[in-house]
């Protein structure tokens, strides 16, 4: 890593100041986004929390013992595939980039993938409490099984972060996705199909989340750099249309397969589902805006401020996705046959 850090990127080819929609490191402006990230952090932490409660709320449906906790441990285990994941995505959109800076961002991928073990263990832990089982024979029930392989898997992940070939940590990465989407389909119905739309899916939002999460932290180490920071964030919008439309034909499937109509509007599953589709309707909005602007301004100060928003709204779509792992499945309260 070149020891030209954020504050004292020099000017090269195709550089020019500091734009003036681009705060410099340090002051109010940081110290401001600091606070907007504890608070957001804070409230990620309380919908997690009381997400499954509040959603289950007159719906009739068996109360799941530890739901909060559990939809905050895979909020975490979520976030941890996210960033490393775009982590090991961004240096194919960054390398074609022109007159760029020779600096990278600080590597999150090793505490990520750390992080993720300790949600996978910390669920072990959780569900062997809730049954009454040893932490042994935890491991020999289904979601034990497959908690533990996740476990190991991101361990195994973390290693390869930490060695000279990062990207080896695509192989156990790939089974902790397959793993989660396997375990997140227990049902009788087509349980092979599900889990089959859930590993596209999964890694469609992942790419896309922590994707643009380095892409963004990029752009800020190069803000000496407006026209090697246009062409990143044109480069990951490009993939993203197409992340995008898996996103979008997965998840009508995957609907469609799981939430019976008529209970739409009175199941968990159905309610929180919809709150998931207004935060998309948001993150599609920003993500057009963002678009718009990169192909007519020059200078990618808006753009890079409405990429953050998408970001931010992103978050949400995580807690909340992680809220539709734990709230009951819907067709135990259709009336359709």
């Amino acid at each position: 890593m070149s020891s030209t850090g954020p504050g004292r990127s020099s000017p090269g080819p195709g550089t020019t100041a500091t734009p003036p929609g681009l705060p410099s490191a340090g002051g109010p402006p940081a110290e401001a986004a600091a606070i907007a990230l504890a608070a957001a952090g804070l409230l990620a932490l309380l919908i997690a929390l009381a997400g499954p409660g509040l959603a289950a709320r007159g719906t009739g449906e068996l109360r799941i013992p530890g739901a909060g906790l559990t939809a905050l441990l895979r909020t975490v285990l979520f976030t941890a595939l996210a960033v490393h994941l775009g982590e090991l995505l961004a240096p194919e959109l960054i390398r074609p980039v022109r007159s760029r800076p020779r600096t990278a961002v600080r590597s999150w991928s090793l505490y990520a993938a750390l992080a993720g073990a300790a949600a996978a263990a910390g669920q072990i832990v959780q569900l062997a409490a809730v049954s009454g089982l040893g932490i042994t024979e935890t491991y020999a029930t289904r979601d034990g099984g497959l908690l533990l392989l996740i476990a190991n898997g991101l361990v195994l992940a973390a290693l390869c972060a930490a060695s000279k070939r990062p990207a080896l940590a695509l192989a156990p990465l790939a089974v902790v996705i397959g793993a989660e989407a396997i375990r997140a389909h227990p049902e009788a119905y087509s349980p092979e199909i599900g889990a089959a739309l859930t590993v596209v899916h999964l890694t469609a939002a992942s790419l896309w989340t922590g994707g643009l999460l380095y892409v963004l932290r990029t752009m800020w180490l190069w803000r000496g750099s407006p026209v090697a920071a246009r062409a990143l964030l044109g480069r990951y919008a490009r993939l993203a249309i197409w992340l995008y439309v898996a996103l979008a034909a997965t998840g009508t499937a995957s609907t469609l397969r799981r939430l019976p109509l008529d209970v739409v509007f009175t199941s968990a599953y159905g309610r929180t589902l919809l709150v998931k589709l207004a935060l998309m309707a948001v993150v599609s909005a920003l993500a057009v805006a963002a678009r718009r602007r990169m192909l007519r301004d020059t200078d990618p100060a808006v753009a890079h401020r409405l990429a953050r928003r998408e970001q931010a709204v992103l978050g949400a779509v995580v807690v909340v996705s992680a809220l539709l792992t734990v709230v009951p499945d819907p067709h135990g309260i259709s009336m359709r046959p």
